[in-house]
């Protein structure tokens, strides 16, 4: 039985990011749920080509809103792929599935960890089994499915320079004078786009409405709201920026798209938090980066998510994951405790100075004598 959600009280990834950097392998207690457009063979029959991704099918017939368009409206949480990774492995090259035997073995990893939270509360501690909320990983190698090997491009040279400058929590001895030291994670501003809609280790909850004209995807992760238009009316003015873009939809038979430009500079199109994305949260992102996302229900509880995220300034080539999203209405989406001007962000400043002035005064100490 799926254990009940613990509220999340959050203060900034700054404290998270110390205290979890390795709880990648915990999971919840919940029962994982079948991975979609698994290579699974008969037994005894030779098993298929692991490097093709099948294609997306287009057989489905979604029912229609009342004013016609196909209906996702529902709570699609991504927690079910909370233990996938973003890239693959270099020895796993251009396989997209698992082989039977790695797909034993992760499945004995997640195991194990699944019952984390309740051996916790049984035994009356609060450990990162009762904090993150990863229920499977499925067969696939990586999220990307694009470029080939399943792992990210290059960065340009602009992209590396900003890189190597980049300034967040996560970054190891680093010290902190203004809230320009940390990233708009760390400041509870936004986990940013298109790094929301990737799984995280606990809040990955995400939920569509639906109206006449509009599409909204709701975020359990910091409160976000993405708003899509389906209307029809121009983009915005370029100078019009948001964290989360200006996102215009339409469909293509049964499939929304959804074009997504305007993105506010300075949170990191990738957060290290999801598995496998490069460390330190300090990816920079170009008012050139530009998004498109193509969601297919392929069942009345699965959509196909695809997302191609480009930008020129910073990557040598565009990047494409693929996430298989399973409908969940039992999901319940907690409050995420976290806004801009938390005291957490002040705390870090005053506790570097702070920590600055002990190391001068100590080491001008013998100097003095």
């Amino acid at each position: 039985m799926a254990r009940a959600k613990t509220l999340r009280i959050a203060v900034g990834s700054a404290l998270l990011g110390a205290a979890s950097l390795g709880a990648f392998g915990l999971a919840t207690a919940s029962a994982q749920p079948a991975a979609a457009t698994q290579p699974a063979a008969a037994a005894g029959a030779p098993q298929r080509d692991l490097t093709v991704l099948p294609p997306v099918p287009k057989t489905y017939q979604p029912k229609k809103t009342p004013w016609g368009e196909p209906d996702f409206r529902g709570t699609w949480p991504i927690d079910h792929l909370g233990g996938l990774p973003l890239q693959r492995t270099p020895e796993q090259g251009n396989r997209v599935f698992l082989t039977d035997q790695e797909f034993a073995e992760r499945e004995a990893r997640m195991e194990r960890s699944r019952n984390a939270a309740e051996t916790e509360t049984k035994a009356n501690k609060l450990g990162m089994g009762n904090w993150v909320e990863m229920t499977g990983a499925g067969r696939r190698t990586s999220l990307l499915v694009a470029p080939a090997n399943g792992r990210l491009p290059a960065l340009t040279a602009e992209g590396q320079r900003r890189h190597d400058t980049g300034r967040s929590s996560w970054v190891k001895d680093q010290t902190f004078d203004w809230v320009s030291d940390f990233d708009s994670w760390d400041r509870c501003i936004s986990r940013g786009f298109p790094a929301s809609m990737l799984p995280f280790r606990y809040n990955n909850g995400i939920r569509i409405f639906q109206a006449p004209g509009v599409v909204v995807i709701d975020l359990e992760m910091i409160h976000d709201s993405r708003i899509i238009r389906t209307d029809g009316k121009p983009p915005r003015p370029s100078k019009v920026k948001t964290w989360m873009g200006d996102s215009r939809g339409h469909w293509e038979g049964n499939t929304l798209v959804i074009e997504t430009d305007n993105i506010q500079t300075g949170a990191s199109p990738l957060n290290m938090a999801t598995i496998g994305a490069p460390p330190n949260n300090v990816l920079a992102m170009s008012d050139q980066a530009k998004v498109i996302e193509r969601l297919t229900m392929t069942s009345p509880d699965t959509i196909i998510y695809e997302m191609t995220f480009s930008d020129p300034v910073m990557w040598t080539a565009p990047w494409t994951v693929r996430l298989d999203w399973q409908r969940n209405e039992k999901y319940d989406f907690f409050e995420y405790a976290c806004h801009e001007g938390n005291v957490q962000i002040r705390n870090y400043i005053t506790a570097s100075r702070a920590q600055r002035a002990k190391d001068a005064a100590a080491a001008a100490a013998p100097a003095k004598k």
